[in-house]
């Protein structure tokens, strides 16, 4: 299936030169924290593509994202592949996931959504601001190693990149390795890592 129009799928490269760690899935009770403890070692800021049902259930480690200064983003309520629902049900699950999350910024899981949700998102009067990536840590992805997730940054990471990590158990192994080091990285660079703009 074609990626509809209007997705952002990166940042321009500026004389500034920033690069955009997001992180799908969470709040997470013990691995959020463990990230927040990483982004504040490198004094990075992130955006966090939250699940409505963690949100309602960690809403602690949630607003602990907001008082540390990264920005959130709607990941829907349940964590919904908008190819295998119908527009009013993906709708009615982003709404439902609003009541928690603050944020224009909207991110499907899997990275999967249709034509048709993505046009009635952007004529809604939200005006969602339907954010991609153009760097997969593949860290979900449990036959691949810490290492290989590492590369797969390394090797395409550059200014203006949004990079995609996860805060999750499932994630968990593979992320904690590659993710100091990627902040390393980029503070080697000089590139600043901000969260993405709303």
């Amino acid at each position: 299936m074609l990626f509809p129009k209007g997705l952002v799928w990166g940042m321009p490269a500026d004389n500034d030169p920033t690069v955009y760690i997001t992180f799908d899935d969470g709040p997470h009770p013990t691995i959020t924290p463990f990230v927040l403890a990483q982004l504040e070692k490198y004094n990075a800021h992130a955006t966090f593509f939250c699940v409505g049902n963690n949100v309602s259930k960690y809403p602690a480690v949630y607003n602990q994202l907001l008082e540390n200064s990264h920005a959130t983003g709607n990941h829907t309520f349940d964590h919904v592949n908008g190819w295998k629902t119908n527009d009013d049900l993906y709708l009615g699950n982003i709404e439902k996931a609003k009541e928690y999350i603050n944020s224009r910024l909207f991110r499907p899981p899997y990275g999967k959504i249709k034509y048709s949700q993505a046009r009635k998102m952007r004529i809604s009067n939200t005006g969602w601001k339907i954010c991609m990536w153009d760097v997969l840590s593949g860290d979900f992805d449990k036959n691949r190693s810490p290492q290989q997730c590492l590369d797969n940054v390394l090797t395409y990471i550059k200014p203006g990149s949004i990079v995609l990590f996860h805060d999750s158990e499932k994630a968990y192994e593979r992320m904690s390795f590659a993710l100091p080091l990627v902040l390393e990285h980029c503070g080697k660079q000089g590139w600043k890592m901000k969260a993405l703009p709303g």
